[in-house]
């Protein structure tokens, strides 16, 4: 038997602020809250088809992690969330409607080939790319 990934199942992110973090992937990216754990420090974000979890970093998880993430250290480099349709002046405005600054779109290599993508940063400095279809 060999492995074969098929697609990511989910990301997870350390936190230092939770609601912030919400705000961000809810209503910036667009995912739904799935799932909380409260008694974990989880919250558990439906992106399509995977997972991106949340973890607060003064939750019973988070503290295994060592320090919150900043500028001396992230958890990740970054996060590439599929978008459809990829209207880059909608995303942009949408974008720009929340504070959000963004990068230039380039074209970069993804799971489906060659396509348009966006990067930006979340609330605690982790890199989030906003990645469209192929060419």
């Amino acid at each position: 038997m060999s492995i074969k990934p098929r697609e990511i199942d989910h990301v997870v992110l350390r936190v230092s602020d939770v609601p912030r973090a919400i705000h961000f992937y809810c209503d910036v990216i667009g995912c739904v809250e799935e799932r909380r754990r409260d008694d974990l420090g989880l919250i558990q974000l439906r992106a399509g088809r995977s997972l991106i979890d949340l973890v607060d970093v003064n939750g019973e998880i988070g503290k295994k992690g060592g320090p919150a993430p900043g500028r001396k250290g992230h958890n990740m480099d970054h996060l590439c969330v599929r978008v459809d349709p990829f209207d880059e002046p909608a995303i942009r405005k949408h974008l720009k409607d929340h504070g959000i600054k963004a990068g230039p779109t380039e074209t970069r290599y993804g799971a489906e080939g060659n396509g348009p993508s966006i990067y930006l940063q979340d609330p605690d400095g982790n890199t989030v790319e906003l990645k469209g279809p192929p060419e």
